[in-house]
This record gives structure tokens, C-alpha cells and sequence, in this order.
């Protein structure tokens, strides 16, 4: 491996051990070769997260559209760089995550996306005085798959 990533097998095994200390990657094998042990490692989880400090924007930002798959990108990753900021040392900060499925008929998507925004809308205009602790609302509605089509 360290000769197709064009690096030492030093540093690749270097990188491999920071993986395995931050427990993004686990051995799930290992093996004899020309009398060295070589590990198998493979990714401890389905999927990463990156933050975009660290790797940047997935792409330009889309707040054009609010309706738009990339605004929903953007937000998320403006609710990661958020949390991550405050950081895990304050567990007894408040907060409330909330997530479910809502079946709409396609005739009543406007309706629905609209109502939605006025509720919001309300909640913003009540509690969006200039006085008390500040939070902030971020709410993702988008279309969901059938769970074999997602990945």
C-alpha cells in the first residue's frame, strides 16, 4: 500500500495507528508475509462526517434556494461547524434533537411546506426577542428513500 500511495511504509503505518487510536479504523486481520506481520484494517464506521473546516465546502453555496438539496448541505454543515464550537466540555447546555417521518400526498406538499414555514415562522416571531440565552433552529425537511436505496 505504501508504494501505491506513493509514502514510506513508515508513515503509512503511522497514519494506520491514528486511525486506530481516534477509532476510525479497526484490524480485522492479519497475516504472514515474507516472515512480517501485516494487518488488515478496515473503516470502524459506514460513513464520515468531515467537518468543513478541515476539508472545506462540498461545493459553492446554494442559499438561492432555499428549497434545494444544497441548502440542506450547507445547513448541516453550519449546524456541525456550531456544535462542534461548543464543544463536548459543556454537557449541561441545553438542546433537543428531534427527528421523524411524515407521509404527504404529493397535491398536499405546498400545503404542507408551507404550514411547516408558518409554525416556524411563529416561533421565530415569539421568541426572537433580543433578551434570554440564544439558540438556534435548524429544521431539515427532505425527501426520504426506501431504505434499499439508501446507502
Amino acid at each position: 500500500m505504501a508504494l501505491e500511495l506513493d509514502q514510506t511504509p513508515q508513515r503509512v503505518y503511522y497514519q494506520v495507528k491514528r486511525l486506530l487510536d481516534a477509532g476510525l479504523a479497526r484490524q480485522v486481520a492479519q497475516r504472514r508475509v515474507r516472515g512480517i506481520h501485516e494487518g488488515i484494517y478496515r473503516a470502524a464506521g459506514r460513513s464520515y462526517w468531515l467537518s468543513p473546516a478541515l476539508v472545506g465546502r462540498i461545493g459553492m453555496r446554494q442559499t438561492r434556494d432555499r428549497l434545494s438539496l444544497g441548502y440542506l448541505v450547507d445547513l448541516m454543515e453550519d449546524v456541525q461547524a456550531d456544535i462542534a464550537a461548543l464543544g463536548l466540555t459543556r454537557p449541561d447546555l441545553p438542546s433537543i434533537g428531534v427527528s421523524g417521518d411524515i407521509r404527504v400526498r404529493p397535491e398536499q406538499r405546498k400545503a404542507f411546506l408551507d404550514e411547516l414555514r408558518q409554525t416556524l415562522q411563529d416561533l421565530f416571531t415569539r421568541y426572537g426577542g433580543a433578551d434570554g440565552d440564544a439558540f438556534r433552529l435548524a429544521v431539515a425537511c427532505y425527501p426520504r428513500g426506501e431504505p434499499d436505496e439508501r446507502t
